[in-house]
């Protein structure tokens, strides 16, 4: 099963088809294509590759839809590098992209740390008089502070909004995320307020994430309150919104209020992890 060597080479092999007497009958195709384009239907890297050299023989060439689920097969195994090399082939073919397409670039040039590029593609999307969504965007964000610039992300945050976009509740969680890494507690306070006034209600993630942003500060008793209120809005902790709480108090030496913590936990049927009990057993150890 041959695996793709680079994208020249693959424009070589489609122009060398062209001109041969191979030529696979309309129905064949629509079967091959029926038959391994299931969200399942890869089985490796290989096979998803072979699948690709296989429709860019086809005549006629099959949609981007049928390339975008091969596409994303690669990006569901983490082949980032692979998208991006097959998304220049599938343009060397004549393939128009749409949104779907870019967005997945967009992906792939964040997750790989070249959010400059991510945002090349965003231009794209705008040039080709497409409307990116708020994923996109979310995207965008998320890869700007995976690069560590985290400022980037919050003032491209507030151009989204300003600009109309509805942010959801990854997108806050994202920024949230970010801010807490920075020890900007105070700001992602502020903005799990403006959150909620805007309509969008934060989830079990962002609330873990400011919970333990405050731990982190010393600030347990805050983080408790935020527990509270939490749980009074109908939404369940989970076993990383209690060990970052269990964590904060033992940090603190209540170790008894952590072990009611735990008990609570378990209570909940929240299956504590092993660095739930190694938090606790290190704190007995030292006491």
């Amino acid at each position: 099963m041959g695996i793709i060597q680079s994208p020249s080479l693959l424009f070589t092999n489609y122009f060398h088809s062209s001109t041969s007497t191979h030529n696979p009958k309309d129905a064949k195709s629509r079967r091959f294509l029926r038959s391994n384009f299931n969200s399942s239907s890869f089985r490796d890297v290989d096979d998803v590759l072979a699948s690709f050299n296989h429709i860019i023989l086809m005549r006629p060439l099959p949609s981007i839809v049928q390339f975008c689920r091969i596409l994303s097969a690669l990006v569901g195994m983490k082949q980032y590098q692979k998208v991006i090399s097959l998304s220049r082939t599938t343009e060397s073919l004549g393939i128009s992209h749409n949104v779907y397409s870019l967005f997945i670039l967009i992906n792939c040039f964040c997750r790989l740390q070249l959010v400059d590029f991510g945002f090349s593609v965003l231009g794209k999307i705008i040039k080709f008089g497409l409307e990116p969504n708020t994923v996109t965007f979310s995207t965008l964000i998320n890869g700007l502070c995976i690069d560590g610039k985290t400022n980037g992300a919050v003032d491209f945050f507030n151009d989204m909004v300003a600009g109309g976009y509805q942010s959801n509740v990854y997108t806050y969680t994202v920024i949230v995320n970010a801010l807490c890494k920075c020890g900007k507690t105070d700001v992602v306070v502020g903005l799990l307020k403006e959150m909620v006034e805007r309509g969008c209600e934060p989830d079990v993630v962002t609330y873990s994430a400011i919970i333990d942003a405050l731990c982190k500060d010393k600030l347990v008793i805050e983080a408790l309150d935020l527990f509270s209120r939490m749980r009074n809005k109908g939404i369940s902790p989970n076993v990383v919104t209690y060990t970052c709480l269990i964590q904060g108090l033992c940090n603190l030496g209540k170790w008894n209020q952590a072990l009611a913590l735990l008990k609570e936990m378990v209570g909940q049927n929240v299956s504590p992890g092993i660095f739930t009990f190694n938090l606790l057993i290190d704190t007995l150890c030292k006491e």
